[in-house]
């Protein structure tokens, strides 16, 4: 089949490699001194930082699921991009683990150069925040399997930790506490439900307001991801354990880090509801125990730490600007995490 055949299919070779051009100067932007190889290589590498005594590569690979459709919708292309990044960075902090390198997946189809561009150049943005080189990746048109101008996007996270520092969750114990760290809104979970209530039950566009949130609904559903890195790392050796709040909700992903013959109790009045969660559950009827499944409620990070580290983990938390509460605390019990309220 021929350049222009090819074309007719809905693959672009031609704009793909002036894509590839524009990414390669922003992968450029991301290399760090751990940075090894040349750009355009069939693969990334990275070396181990030196003067490590036992480092354990920590891995993790991720999306930021049907948010690329608000993102589509509104015609923005790079807070995706940063949320994928800082999700991924949120995945391996909760092992204490410092990020190396991040590789990117884009599928889609008739998407333009600017547009990937675009995509790429939040993920960038990402990594040079963290530093941490972008190591490659791939872009991928399938016209077919995607409809024109739709996309998906994942991506790949190495990180490395002293294999003795590493989180696990085994030094959670009776009395520890529960911090809860402030989320910017859904993060990367729940925009099907969302998008469902807000489009559909509600019939919002996006420039409407959306509830008393004081934003548009673009900008309440595209708030970026926040990473916790800043507020965490500085107090990183104090933490008995760390649970990222995605996919699950507070009780899903706080119980992935308690060992057994031990509870974590969470006072659901220990913080605010941020208006778009009540706005959700109000005009969608999205009953209680179905938020808490679905969405982080306001809660991104949980921190599980003992009592007399909480002053100075809430104290390192400000100075990062990111608001922090006393969720509850750690009890003897069965493995679960219950709710009182």
């Amino acid at each position: 089949m021929s350049g222009s055949q090819y074309a007719q299919a809905g693959v672009d070779l031609v704009s793909a490699d002036v894509a590839k051009e524009r990414i390669g100067e922003l992968v450029k932007g991301t290399r760090t001194p751990l940075s090894v190889g040349r750009i355009g290589a069939f693969g990334g590498m990275v070396r181990i930082p030196a003067g490590m005594r036992k480092p354990t590569l920590v891995l993790s690979t991720d999306g930021v699921g049907t948010k690329v459709m608000v993102a589509l919708q509104a015609n923005r292309w790079d807070t995706v991009g940063e949320d994928l990044v800082n999700h991924s960075v949120n995945d391996i902090l909760v092992h204490a683990a410092m990020p190396l390198a991040f590789m990117d997946y884009i599928a889609g189809a008739g998407l333009t150069v600017n547009q990937i561009a675009g995509i790429v150049e939040g993920i960038a943005r990402g990594c040079r925040a963290h530093g941490m080189a972008l190591a490659g990746g791939e872009t991928a048109q399938m016209p077919g399997l995607y409809q024109h101008g739709h996309y998906d996007l994942a991506g790949t996270i190495i990180g490395v930790v002293e294999e003795d520092e590493a989180l696990h969750g085994d030094d959670v114990r009776p009395g520890d506490v529960l911090l809860g760290y402030a989320s910017t809104g859904l993060h990367t979970n729940g925009y099907t439900l969302a998008r469902r209530v807000v489009f559909e039950v509600a019939g919002l566009g996006l420039d409407d307001a959306l509830g008393d949130s004081g934003q548009s609904v673009a900008d309440a559903l595209l708030a970026v991801h926040r990473s916790y890195v800043p507020a965490i790392r500085p107090v990183i050796g104090t933490v008995h354990a760390l649970a990222h709040i995605t996919g699950g909700g507070i009780a899903g992903n706080l119980v992935r880090v308690l060992p057994e013959h031990v509870e974590a109790v969470v006072d659901a009045e220990s913080w605010p509801r941020p208006a778009l969660f009540r706005f959700i559950q109000h005009a969608g009827r999205v009953d209680e125990a179905e938020m808490r499944d679905v969405f982080n409620l306001g809660i991104g990070m949980i921190a599980v730490l003992p009592k007399d580290a909480v002053s100075a983990a809430q104290a390192s938390a400000r100075a990062a600007g990111c608001e922090t509460w006393v969720l509850g605390d750690v009890r003897a019990g069965a493995r679960r995490v219950h709710f009182a309220d």
